[in-house]
């Protein structure tokens, strides 16, 4: 089967655009943990989440991460700017907004709104998510919780 044959046939709610999407829309807007098990297989690899320069593995992984992030920040809203499809794998832009409510980042809660953009590409085989891309404004994060000085603070106004 050729791959226009292929993307024809493929259930339209398992393409890897309407997976990254579930993902932002279930996820991290209505904050369905349920999800993170459905669409994260144990054995699919994730950058990006944490240190840019470790991957991570499965959903065990993921939990943790987004549990401090969930604890730190509420009111999150994912906003998709562009999201794109290419064979098995689509990739998204995206701007995230958060108020920093508590300390699950180990920081006191401030209270600020925090506006940070980002992107994502996932890979996906059978309508299942087989690896994923993160890039997020890390220090646009700790440079709008004030946490951020010095020379160092100059250079990311």
């Amino acid at each position: 089967m050729d791959s226009f044959a292929a993307a024809i046939t493929r259930e339209p709610q398992r393409t890897p655009s309407a997976l990254l999407r579930r993902w932002f829309d279930e996820v991290w807007n209505a904050g369905r943990t349920e999800t993170i098990d459905e669409l994260l297989p144990p054995h699919m690899a994730l950058w990006g989440i944490g240190r840019p320069d470790v991957c991570s593995t499965g959903s065990a992984d993921f939990k943790q991460f987004y549990h401090a992030m969930r604890a730190a920040c509420s009111e999150i809203h994912v906003h998709i700017d562009q999201l794109v499809e290419e064979g098995d794998t689509a990739f998204a832009r995206w701007t995230i907004t958060m108020k920093h409510t508590g300390d699950g980042l180990g920081v006191p809660p401030t209270g600020k709104t925090i506006s940070l953009c980002g992107m994502s590409a996932l890979r996906a085989r059978n309508g299942e998510v087989m690896e994923g891309w993160n890039n997020w404004d890390q220090i646009g994060m700790v440079r709008q919780l004030g946490l951020l000085h010095g020379p160092a603070a100059e250079l990311f106004r």
